[in-house]
Formats: structure tokens, sequence, C-alpha cells
């Protein structure tokens, strides 16, 4: 009972020194954020070089954008021309990837500007507002074209093979070229973009083939068809992007950290009694932040430096487990936060 006594007023004494913890803590979390971002530059391949990659990323980005709006209207208009709804179902793909060209060109450009008072961190979580905004318009033009698809089915009628084949060609060529500037490319944005438009290029060859076939065959129902394969293919990566959007902004944990991992290595450093309060989710899909409070041992970890060198070593388990920004709330033994049932 003594005992008990003697440490409650341990505990009370602390009060002052748990203020200049506070203090102390507030300064270190701003060295923290510091830290995290510097260990994300080097964690990261390409983090080390973004600026130097910066410009380039956005003169590719907005030389494939402008290329692909332009394709997209001759296509709208070659397809109406010829006919073809696979091309027209096409034309909807790649005004899609126009528009998703447009707005990481834009975020590009946006994702130079860092935190203000309006939003504490930066503005990169925009890219999911636009990227559910083309989900959108995906999903609706695709209800469109499956109608027409269906009513071509139904009763067939003959597309222009020899315009399909001139089309064809020139989607290969179009989006060949945006594609091979993207090759190179070390952006996330860049590597997305460049997988939408070998979707692209594969699309063409598909439409070259069917137009090949129908020139020499009179079998108009092969155009629905294709539309129909089309646009499966573009309902199917719509799913994901929406899935994914939908995790991150109802603050998932994301999918490729280990919580539990993460929070049992905490607690075997030597010292750390238990931790509690944890919340790990993602900014944007690739920037992964952390909260978490930390009980430890005060004998052990007694000055101010003690707590520093404490927090450090959680700092270099969180970069193992891919998060660039961690806040640590430290909680000697005794004194409770009220914060250990969250």
């Amino acid at each position: 009972m003594v005992h008990q006594d003697e440490h409650e007023g341990h505990c009370l004494c602390e009060g002052h020194e748990h203020h200049h913890e506070a203090h102390e803590a507030q300064h270190e979390h701003q060295h923290d954020h510091e830290h995290s971002h510097h260990g994300h530059g080097h964690h990261h391949s390409h983090g080390g070089h973004h600026h130097h990659h910066h410009h380039h990323a956005e003169g590719n980005i907005l030389i494939a954008f402008l290329l692909n709006l332009f394709f997209a209207i001759v296509e709208l208009v070659g397809g109406l021309y010829t006919g073809s709804v696979a091309i027209l179902s096409d034309s909807l793909h790649d005004l899609g990837d126009s528009c998703s060209l447009g707005v990481a060109w834009y975020l590009e450009r946006l994702s130079k500007k860092g935190r203000d008072r309006y939003f504490s961190y930066g503005y990169k979580r925009f890219s999911l507002l636009g990227s559910l905004l083309i989900s959108v318009i995906l999903l609706v033009g695709s209800v469109f074209v499956i109608k027409e698809s269906i009513e071509r089915i139904i009763t067939p009628s003959t597309p222009r093979a020899e315009g399909m084949f001139l089309l064809a060609i020139f989607g290969l060529i179009i989006n060949g070229y945006a594609a091979w500037r993207m090759s190179g490319g070390h952006s996330l944005n860049e590597r997305a973009m460049r997988l939408h438009l070998m979707e692209d290029v594969l699309g063409w060859i598909a439409v070259l083939i069917v137009s090949v076939v129908m020139y020499f065959v009179d079998l108009p129902i092969l155009d629905p068809l294709l539309s129909l394969g089309i646009t499966a293919w573009i309902l199917y990566n719509v799913y994901f992007n929406l899935r994914d959007n939908f995790r991150i902004l109802l603050q998932g944990v994301p999918e490729e950290v280990d919580q539990e991992g993460f929070v049992q290595a905490i607690e075997h450093l030597d010292g750390v009694l238990s931790v509690h309060d944890v919340h790990i989710w993602t900014l944007n899909g690739e920037q992964h932040i952390a909260s978490l409070h930390l009980v430890f041992n005060a004998q052990q970890y007694p000055t101010p430096e003690a707590w520093a060198g404490l927090k450090q070593q959680v700092r270099e388990i969180a970069l193992g487990y891919e998060l660039q920004h961690i806040t640590i709330e430290l909680d000697p033994r005794g004194c409770s936060c009220g914060m250990e049932n969250c």
C-alpha cells in the first residue's frame, strides 16, 4: 500500500515534467515530420530524384494528354462515320484516359504546392476526387455503349470495315507513340498512364483484326461483340479503381501494411510495455500515415534524450513497414492518457 502511494506521488510529481515532456514531444514531432520525409526520399528509389524528374514527368503527361484528347475526338467522329460501336466504345475509353492524363498532369503541377492553412497534409489527396470523377464518366458511358451494342446484336448493321481499318492503324500509331513517351517514366503517375495506354494499343490491335476479318467475311455481329468486350474490360478496371478509392477515402489500413506485425515489432523494443490507440491509413495510396501511443518504463528512459532515442527506434521500424509519416505519443507507465481502449 505504501509502495502504491509512493508511486502515485511520483506520478503527481511528474506533472511538471510531463508538461515539459509534452513540449519536448511537440518539438520532437516536428523533427519526426522532417525526418520522416527525408526517410521517405531514401526509402523509395524514385523519391531522391523527384525534383530532377518532376519537369520531365509533367512534360510527358502533357504530351500524352494532348495526343489522347485529340485522338478521342477523331475516334468519336470516326466511330459515327464508320457506324462501328466498337470504335465508339473505345472512344469512350480514350476519353476516360484523356481525363485521367489531364488530371494527372494538373496534379503533377499541384503536387508542388505543399501544406497550407486550408490543407494541412497538402494537395495530394485531390487525385482521389479526379479518379472518382473519371470512374463515374466511364460507368455512365458504358451503360449507353452496352445498350447500343445489344441493339446491334438484335438488329445487325454492317459497319464500314475500311474506315475501321484506317482508324485502327491511326490509333496504333498515336497510342503507341504516347506509350513510348511514358516508357522511361519514373513517377507513379507516368507508370499508371503507361498501363492505360498499353490497354489502348491492345484494343486497337483487336479492332484491326476484326476490321480485316469483316472486310473479307460478312459478320456484322463481330463489331458489337468486340464493343461489349472492350466495355467489360473498362468496367473491370473501374471496379478495382473505385474499390481502392473508397478504401482510401474510408481510411482503411493499406493492404501492403502489416498492422499487427508493426505493433509487435514495437512491443519487442526494450522498455516498451504496450502500444495502443494505433491508427494507420494512407493519404493517397502511396504515402502512408500512422499515429500511436506507446507506454514505456520511465526508469529505463528517464531523460528527454532517452525518449528521443526510443522514438528514433520506432521511426526506423515504421520505415520498414512503408509508413512515411508517423506521430508518436509517449506515455510513462502509471500515467494514463485515457486512450487505452481506443
